[in-house]
């Protein structure tokens, strides 16, 4: 399997989101304090990759996650506001590697989180069929 026809390095996108309580290490298992949980700073930002690449992508194609490195730098409280942004930095066959950065929207100097994302592009219906 190949990416689709267009798909190029350097495809980005940003997510903004303000911290909700749905947010938090409380809400999801991983800690007891009321900040953003590094199990949901990490969906953020498979989301923005997805997103990166959604432009380029057909309808029976999609693309899994398979490797991360992730480092969560700095705690943002409930109602802080961030912006997650994803770059495609290698294409190599169907393997798909970003680089990720979050950071706060009124602040683009501090680090909250930042790592690598790798993604497989998979033909859709065979990817499901395994389960079937």
């Amino acid at each position: 399997m190949t990416v689709p026809e267009g798909l190029a390095t350097g495809a980005r996108a940003t997510l903004r989101i303000a911290v909700t309580e749905a947010d938090t290490a409380v809400a999801a298992g991983s800690g007891d304090v009321p900040v953003l949980a590094t199990p949901r700073l990490l969906a953020l930002a498979e989301a923005a990759c997805v997103a990166a690449i959604a432009p380029r992508m057909t309808p029976s194609l999609t693309s899994v996650g398979t490797a991360v490195s992730l480092e969560h730098r700095q705690a943002s409280p409930v109602g802080a506001e961030l912006d997650v942004e994803a770059e495609l930095t290698e294409i190599n066959g169907s393997r798909l590697v970003f680089v990720f950065i979050a950071r706060p929207a009124d602040d683009s100097d501090r680090v909250i989180g930042a790592g690598t994302v790798e993604r497989v592009v998979v033909d859709r219906e065979r990817f499901l069929a395994r389960f079937a």
